[in-house]
């Protein structure tokens, strides 16, 4: 591949992504729905996977795309999600979240078991039911919305910190027993990034979900990490991008933010 956009049949450039399928879960808010509409925008047909059908359904009609009803963590809608779909060319694997931010001496088993299930095992079993199509595509693309949560530990993050790990080595085994096949395997690793629904899943309530950006004044927001994702899967398909941390200028590092006294 040049690079080069080919020619439509009146003479102007494609966009990058016509002719291809792209799979978004977790679609319904969030980093996943910026994502469904930044690849619409960029041509490809996309098929949007959540458990809210409601909202999904007027993302999907907003933007052009299939809204499918998923649960990443239940077999049997995984197994119906991958029989309504004719082909798919990239998979977008963003359904995710944290549910506590209690220490490890405090730890809240079901919370843990939660936050694995939705985070790895729920990619896991995405993963492993699309790839045979992926792969049959001739140039698939594996996406995993991972953070800077899997590259780094953090008090009272041990939950969301294990399963974001586990995410960060699923995307590097599954890169090495893919390297003869024509599958790309992306990470994208955020740090802090301000939507409306993460940090109050987490921490359950406005006010503590507000604390964690107070005095910053450009945390990332979803369609900054939509970007970066739109940007990894249109370049030539022999670049794989392995790994892209993105984080916004104030933060430095996990626990280096810069906040602004107000």
């Amino acid at each position: 591949m040049s690079g080069v956009p080919p020619l439509t049949r009146t003479g102007a450039p494609s966009l990058p992504g016509t002719g291809r399928t792209a799979v978004v879960t977790g679609a319904s808010s969030g980093i996943g729905a910026a994502t469904a509409t930044r690849l619409a925008a960029e041509g490809f047909d996309v098929v949007l996977g959540a458990r809210r059908l409601d909202r999904l359904q007027e993302l999907a009609a907003s933007i052009g795309g299939r809204a499918l009803p998923l649960d990443v963590t239940d077999a049997d809608s995984v197994e119906a999600f991958v029989a309504a779909l004719d082909r798919v060319d990239v998979l977008v694997n963003n359904a995710g979240g944290a549910f506590d931010a209690n220490p490890v001496a405090d730890a809240d088993l079901e919370s843990w078991a939660r936050t694995y299930d939705v985070n790895v095992l729920g990619t896991v079993r995405l993963t492993k039911a699309l790839l045979p199509a992926l792969i049959a595509s001739g140039a698939g693309d594996v996406l995993f919305v991972g953070s800077t949560a899997g590259l780094v530990s953090y008090e009272g993050g041990a939950s969301y910190t294990a399963a974001k790990h586990g995410v960060h080595t699923l995307a590097g085994t599954l890169r090495l027993e893919l390297f003869d096949q024509p599958v790309r395997v992306i990470e994208i690793a955020p740090g802090m990034v301000r939507t409306e629904e993460f940090s109050f899943n987490r921490l359950g309530s406005e006010a503590e979900a507000d604390a964690v950006y107070r005095g910053v004044r450009e945390p990332l927001v979803a369609e900054d990490v939509a970007d970066c994702i739109a940007w990894a899967l249109t370049r030539p398909h022999h670049v794989n991008v392995d790994l892209l941390v993105v984080r916004p200028r104030a933060q430095a590092a996990q626990h280096k933010v810069h906040r602004e006294e107000s």
